[in-house]
């Protein structure tokens, strides 16, 4: 299926009605809408993606962008549950215990749906127990967010707790967090951002080489 430009557009846009109202159209009229998410939408989010990384827009765009994307997905959730629609790994995202900043985390876990993984969304203050039960629930990767220096420090914590796990990855990011720090406490990945983040997610599941 070509893409849709209307949709395109209307998630670069960040048009949350324009948005619902192709969706609502497709479904009346029984169209394919995984071709509409894999066509249109994911890579709509994956421009808006790099054109964050390139700081050729900001958080704010980023958040309309990714909240128009979500209504998409609500539409679809329920079809793409319906046609045993498979992720290709179930992901955990949580900001670290202390810290109750949430858009990075946000952002990431809007993405990583977007592309297709299903995520267990912990919120915020995650403890290493609360990390412990996104793992018995089938999580393979877990992603620590954090906004501040006195809060990161807990994603070591997190790191070591799941260390002698070979099937758990754990990635780190947010503001103060580097790869130099990621490298230090022995972190699986570092996203510079959520741009970032779901491409490290993809190497680490195979997605991408």
């Amino acid at each position: 299926m070509a893409r849709n430009e209307e949709l395109y557009q209307a998630i670069l846009k960040g048009d949350r009605n324009k948005v619902q109202e192709i969706f609502q159209a497709a479904i009346e009229q029984d169209k394919n809408v995984n071709e509409l998410l894999d066509d249109s939408m994911i890579p709509a989010m994956r421009e808006m993606g790099e054109r964050f990384s390139r700081n050729e827009i900001y958080v704010p765009e980023m958040l309309i962008a990714a909240r128009a994307m979500q209504t998409g997905l609500n539409l679809i959730e329920p079809i793409l549950a319906k046609n045993n629609h498979q992720s290709p790994a179930k992901i955990a995202v949580g900001t670290v215990k202390g810290d109750l900043h949430d858009i990075g985390k946000n952002l990431v876990s809007i993405m990583l749906k977007g592309v297709g993984y299903e995520v267990i969304d912990l919120g915020t203050n995650c403890s290493v127990e609360k990390y412990d039960e996104a793992v018995a629930a089938g999580a393979s990767i877990i992603m620590c967010s954090a906004l501040l220096t006195t809060t990161m420090t807990y994603m070591e914590e997190v790191v070591n707790h799941f260390k002698n796990n070979e099937m758990i990855k754990v990635v780190i990011g947010g503001a103060p967090v580097t790869q130099k720090y990621a490298d230090s406490i022995g972190a699986h990945g570092y996203g510079r951002d959520a741009n970032e983040a779901v491409k490290i997610v993809e190497r680490l599941t195979g997605a991408i080489a």
